[in-house]
Formats: structure tokens, C-alpha cells, sequence
């Protein structure tokens, strides 16, 4: 079966209820996680470790392309052509000092390593498990799929853009899983607490964003997800999660910088 007719015959269960598409990335993730598992433990280290630098430069690519959102035409008609860029790295810029501000690395690490020590796991290996949990629910939680598509679902559109990410990080899951372990199946909580919100924003707010934020918003999170590929390549380790707050930043300081120009 060819991947649209999987994805048209899925999509036919989006009117039965909105938040059909988080339901099912979630199950994918817990899926996906337990196939990694049981493939994981017959591939040797070498593998494993291949099998993540494959995803490193997978999210490469995508973060380049959800970056090239920065020069859309919305963006350039609503604030003028090159703005947009420059609202892209205050808000980077100024996200990360909130994000370092407020800990948020050690915080997301912390709630990580809870739910380690809950298992028992101690020393490299705690390590080595937050790691499991951290890295897939950032990658799993960054992008224009998990943004457009939550609201999407949640303002009764259908979820066609969840059911295809679904697929995505089903198969992301069982690289993860093979690679990092049992900590990836926590991964899905955070899909289920992310996504569930945005869902819940949707049906809350209403058609209420127009494209070019949605767009400046996808293009920060390009960036981001770049700064998570540079760690998954083990180029330069990153604390992804305090460039977060830079997601919420964009469109706000797009808004201002609208309202002026």
C-alpha cells in the first residue's frame, strides 16, 4: 500500500472524534519503540551507533527545510522582505536567555531523570536513559507537523498532518529505540502532553493564526531542530530545550514588528 492511500484510508477515522491524530502518534511512538527494542538488542554497537547519525542527518534536512519558511511570502508581505530574519534571531536570542534563565534543560533532564531513578537505573546508565527520553521527545515535539497539525486536528480540519507525522515517528522510534533503548517509550508521554494542548488550543481558539506566523513559528523551529541534529551528529552538544521558549518569542515579536511597519 502506497504511503497517501495509507494515509487517506487513516484519515477517514478524523471525524470521529479531534484529537484522533495525537491518539495515534502516540500509539506509533509506543509502537515504534517496542519494535526498536526487540531489534536493538540482536545489532551490534557499531550499528546502533550508525543507525543514530542516520537521524542526526535526517533532521538535518528537515530542519534546513522548515528553516527556509523564513523567506515565505506571507512573512515578506506582512513585515517587508529580510524582517522576518531579524525577528527569527531576536527571538532566538532572546529565547535562549529566558530558556537559560528558567533551567530549562536541567529541569527537562530532571523530570528525565526521575522517572530514571524510579526504574533503578544508576551511573552511565542514568545517563545514557535521560538521553533516551530527552533527545526523540524534542525531535518527536519540534516542527511544523506537531504545531500546524495539533491546531489543525483541534479546529475539526481533520488530521492528516498528524497521521502522516505518526508514520514518521513511528519509524523514527524504532531507529531510536534500536539505538538508545527502553527510555524512547517515555518519548511518547511528551507527544501525548505537547500535542494534546496544541489540540486543545485549536479547538479553544479558533482559525485565529494567520499563515505568517505560523510560518515564522515553523522556521524557529527549523532552528532548533538543527541545534538537535549538531548533538545527534555529536558535533557540538546543544541545550536544545532552552532555545524553547524562542517558539512562543517569534510570533509575538512578529506581531510588534507587524504592528510597526
Amino acid at each position: 500500500m502506497r504511503l497517501n492511500e495509507l494515509v487517506l484510508l487513516t484519515t477517514g477515522l478524523a471525524p470521529l472524534f479531534i484529537g484522533v491524530g495525537t491518539v495515534t502518534n502516540v500509539g506509533t511512538v509506543i509502537v515504534g519503540s517496542l519494535l526498536g527494542l526487540v531489534i536493538g538488542n540482536r545489532l551490534p554497537e557499531r550499528t546502533r551507533t550508525l543507525v543514530t547519525q542516520a537521524l542526526g542527518l535526517i533532521t538535518t534536512v528537515l530542519a534546513l527545510m522548515n528553516a527556509w519558511q523564513i523567506s515565505s511570502a506571507d512573512i515578506t508581505t506582512l513585515v517587508g522582505r529580510g524582517v522576518g530574519m531579524i525577528v527569527l534571531v531576536m527571538a532566538l536570542l532572546f529565547g535562549s536567555i529566558i530558556g537559560s534563565a528558567l533551567k530549562l534543560q536541567d529541569r527537562v533532564e530532571g523530570l528525565a531523570g526521575w522517572i530514571t531513578d524510579r526504574l533503578g537505573q544508576g551511573g552511565e546508565t542514568r545517563q545514557h536513559f535521560v538521553n533516551a527520553i530527552v533527545t526523540p521527545s524534542l525531535l518527536f515535539c519540534i516542527g511544523p507537523l506537531t504545531i500546524v497539525g495539533s491546531l489543525t486536528d483541534g479546529l475539526g480540519r481533520g488530521s492528516d498532518q498528524l497521521i502522516v507525522k505518526s508514520i514518521l515517528d513511528g519509524f523514527a522510534a524504532i531507529a531510536f529505540a534500536s539505538s538508545l533503548g527502553i527510555g524512547v517509550l517515555f518519548s511518547a508521554g511528551m507527544v501525548a502532553i505537547i500535542q494534546g494542548t496544541l489540540t486543545l488550543a485549536g479547538f479553544l481558539l479558533g482559525d485565529v493564526l494567520p499563515t505568517a506566523y505560523v510560518d515564522i513559528i515553523t522556521a524557529t523551529g527549523g532552528v532548533i531542530l538543527l541545534a538537535l541534529a549538531l548533538s545527534l551528529l555529536d558535533v557540538k552538544k546543544i541545550r536544545v530545550a532552552e532555545l524553547l521558549p524562542a517558539l512562543v518569542l517569534a510570533p509575538l515579536l512578529l506581531l510588534g514588528v507587524s504592528l510597526v511597519f
